[in-house]
């Protein structure tokens, strides 16, 4: 890989990465607007058939999606500079606010400049969801499987497998269609290197061991493997994105007494920040390592932060760099090819489902000031991203300017 070939494009990351708010549904719309539409790194088809992939696997949705775009254009080597420039940011944030966390909850810190973020995200989320269902939805059955998908998403939004339970389901609908594969679209076999997922096997097996082992001879630093292999794990098994790992770490840290690391308020704030910053809502793990080995001293702290970032976005790369040259070979197959057409129109149904979620916990019904704000960032987001061509960091500071005038 020649690297100044893509130092465009590797800015044009950073820039997203820091102004990618409103978690993994409002990435999307980010997106779609920063590396299809503005620099064409992949087309909106491409685009789907990414985010369809990642909900199959388990992991960080957004950074599994954003690595494969790094992928595409530049092999594993772009892939793994692309994953660099997306985890840092957030992570190294959340990292520091792990010593500044006593602060804030002390003096009361006021963050209302992110109280307009959520409302824009819906605004991403409806630009997102608009154009892709002007993608994928052509017909009547895959009509009624986007209509199913997003009131099922709707009701079980934090059930884990969710996602892809229904991503099987509309896979299996459209296989009963008589569509064909286009010759121009047959796809050449591509080499399967098994490094990677014998790599996250023998990753899995060794922390497993060596958590076991601290625990049961109570190791002096037993905290340190313990975090490693939970956060490793927790990045290998976790579906349906942050709202699932938030339970999962709080029964871990906060609530089961011999594993507590904080008080439920520490842990809230943590994630009150995370999603209120820009980039993976999974980097609020840097915040949960740092807060878990804060009592072995500075060093240590770091440590942790460290170890929770790493921990939690490996498996995740890990995954997804094995398994999407497996899928790129199966799309030859025309039960797989059939299948893509009720998965996309799946994914269209879970943005409307995310768009109706969101949306319910934001106010625009009060009819004051605040909600009519709302709705005005809502609309002003989806209409500056479908009739403009300004670029998406500059819609987010207009939006935290408002919460900072407001």
């Amino acid at each position: 890989m020649v690297l100044h070939r893509h130092i465009p494009f590797l800015k044009s990351v950073f820039f997203y990465t820091i102004s990618a708010f409103g978690g993994p549904q409002g990435h999307l719309g980010m997106m779609m607007k920063t590396f299809v539409d503005k620099r064409r790194d992949v087309t909106k088809e491409e685009l789907m058939e990414y985010v369809a992939f990642c909900q199959l696997l388990p992991g960080a949705s957004s950074t599994q999606t954003i690595t494969l775009i790094g992928y595409k254009r530049g092999g594993v080597p772009l892939a793994i500079l692309t994953l660099l420039i997306w985890i840092l940011p957030a992570s190294a944030l959340m990292g520091v606010f792990s010593f500044l966390v006593h602060y804030v909850n002390t003096y009361h810190v006021s963050l209302n400049i992110f109280k307009f973020i959520q409302p824009m995200a819906v605004g991403f989320i409806a630009f997102a969801a608009v154009k892709m269902f002007r993608i994928s939805i052509k017909n009547t059955i895959t009509f009624i499987v986007m209509a199913v998908a997003a009131i099922a998403t709707f009701l079980f939004f934090k059930t884990p497998w969710i996602f892809p339970i229904l991503i099987i389901l509309g896979g299996a609908v459209t296989n009963f269609s008589d569509r064909r594969i286009p010759e121009k679209e047959v796809i050449k076999p591509r080499h399967i290197k098994w490094t990677n997922i014998w790599l996250f096997i023998l990753i899995f097996m060794i922390l497993g061991f060596l958590s076991e082992s601290a625990r049961k001879q109570d190791w002096q630093y037993k905290r340190a493997y313990n975090l490693t292999e939970n956060t490793y794990r927790y990045g290998s098994i976790v579906f349906g994105g942050g709202d699932v790992l938030m339970v999962m770490m709080y029964e871990q840290y906060v609530y089961r007494q011999k594993t507590k690391s904080m008080t439920n308020e520490e842990y809230l704030t943590g994630w009150g920040i995370v999603r209120a910053l820009p980039g993976p809502v999974f980097a609020v793990t840097s915040y949960v390592g740092g807060m878990v080995l804060r009592e072995y001293g500075t060093k240590l702290q770091i440590i942790g932060c460290i170890v929770g970032c790493i921990g939690i976005f490996l498996p995740s790369a890990l995954l997804v760099l094995f398994f999407f040259p497996v899928w790129q070979n199966l799309k030859k197959y025309v039960v797989v090819f059939r299948s893509l057409e009720g998965i996309n129109a799946v994914v269209v149904g879970i943005m409307w489902a995310s768009f109706l979620y969101l949306l319910k916990d934001i106010s625009i019904t009060a009819l004051n000031t605040v909600s009519f704000l709302n709705i005005a960032v809502i609309i002003g987001t989806f209409s500056l991203l479908t009739f403009t061509k300004i670029p998406a960091p500059f819609i987010v500071l207009g939006c935290l300017l408002i919460g900072l005038i407001f």
